[in-house]
């Protein structure tokens, strides 16, 4: 089984950077993507960036340019750094990866982190 475990979020005043984290550990043989979302209050949830396994990143338009998604593969970590940070980016933050568990089982798994709270005062 694979364990995504997130860190890092908390408060800030807008203007203010905060960076996410989120260590996989388990079986893991390959990553394919890695995701972050968001889900503020009474809204959907959105894919906030995205990185392929051949580090193609990808970011919606509210977070282009503030927001950047890297990942240590020696660590099996992602992070999410979020600078000039607003009140619109207040939500829960998930951590969503696509794994290969093994290399005799070529599905790619779906797993999820328990998110963690971004809160931005005004």
């Amino acid at each position: 089984q694979v364990q995504l475990v997130e860190s890092g979020g908390g408060s800030v005043q807008a203007g203010g950077s905060l960076r996410l984290s989120c260590a996989a550990s388990g079986s893991i043989f390959s990553v394919e993507n890695t995701n972050w979302y968001r889900q503020a209050p009474g809204l959907q949830r959105e894919l906030v960036a995205s990185m392929s396994s051949r580090a193609i990143t990808y970011y919606t338009d509210s977070v282009e340019g503030r927001f950047t998604i890297s990942r240590d593969n020696a660590k099996n970590t992602v992070y999410l750094q979020m600078n000039s940070l607003k009140p619109e980016d207040t939500a829960v933050y998930y951590c969503n990866q696509q794994i290969q568990i093994s290399s005799l089982d070529f599905t790619v798994y779906d797993y999820w982190g328990q998110g963690i709270q971004v809160t931005v005062s005004s």
